[in-house]
Order: C-alpha cells, then sequence, then structure tokens
C-alpha cells in the first residue's frame, strides 16, 4: 500500500501493532533464520507496519456528521432490501469481532466514503455487475454501541 493519507486505528489496534512491529525488529537482530523465505515475509510485514503507523490517526472519532467516512459504523441497505452493518476502515486497524470491516479502498468502501444517509450509491462486483446500495446510518465506532 502507498499513499500518504492518514488511516484510522483504534487504541487498541495501534499498540497491538505496535506491538507486532516491536516483535518484528528484536527478532531482525536476532540469531540468523533458516528460512529465508519467512525472514523476506518478516521484513515486508515491518515496513508495511511502519508506514501504516506512521499514517495512524488513533482512536480519534470522526465527526458524527453522519457522513461515511473511515472510523464510522455504516448500516446499509442492498437492493434486495437485505441490511447490513460494518466498519469503514482496515482490517488489521480495529478490533472487532462483531462487525464485518470493509476496506474504505474495497469496491463498497470506496462508494460509500463520502455518502450521506439516503444517498443510493454503486459499484462493481467482480463479475462485473453493478450492485447499488443505500446508506442508512453512519455513526463513529464506539457510539454504535450506544445506538443499539
Amino acid at each position: 500500500m502507498t499513499g500518504t493519507e492518514s488511516v484510522w486505528l483504534t487504541q487498541d489496534a495501534y499498540e497491538r501493532l505496535r506491538r507486532e512491529l516491536l516483535e518484528l525488529r528484536a527478532a531482525q537482530h536476532g540469531p540468523g533464520d533458516e528460512d529465508g523465505q519467512s525472514a523476506a515475509g518478516r521484513r515486508l510485514r515491518r515496513l508495511e507496519l511502519e508506514e501504516l503507523l506512521d499514517r495512524a490517526v488513533v482512536g480519534q472519532a470522526p465527526a458524527d456528521d453522519g457522513i461515511a467516512e473511515p472510523g464510522m459504523v455504516l448500516t446499509v441497505r442492498f437492493d434486495d432490501e437485505q441490511t447490513e452493518t460494518f466498519l469503514l476502515g482496515r482490517r488489521d486497524g480495529a478490533d472487532t469481532e462483531e462487525l464485518e470491516v470493509y476496506s474504505p479502498e474495497s469496491p463498497l468502501g470506496s462508494a460509500l466514503t463520502g455518502a450521506r444517509p439516503g444517498q443510493v450509491c454503486s459499484y462493481r462486483i467482480p463479475s462485473g455487475a453493478s450492485v447499488n446500495v443505500t446508506l442508512l446510518e453512519a455513526v463513529p465506532y464506539g457510539m454504535h454501541l450506544r445506538r443499539r
């Protein structure tokens, strides 16, 4: 992943990722590894974590303005009338088991970013078909628990 835009993370996720980075850095200075491929994988993960943590916005809830953006819990309705609630953010940037997480760079996340409640957005699925989705609600992560 490249870019300079900030990445929203919960405080817990930030601490977990920071600990992982410290462990990877310690392993880098430890005894040699017989499996060069796993060492390369650890190096790539270390670089990814360094970039992610450098761009992290930690624990700051987005404005409660109803606009879909990273750090918001979105409730949407698809054309088939099914609804889904999920966190718009990075999967490794949120410690949540109760919510699905969709990246802002995913087709669905990209279509919804910047949307307001009632707005219909469309995105393409891998088959090439276009899917419409209506944003019903967007609330900051954490506040969604109080609105249940």
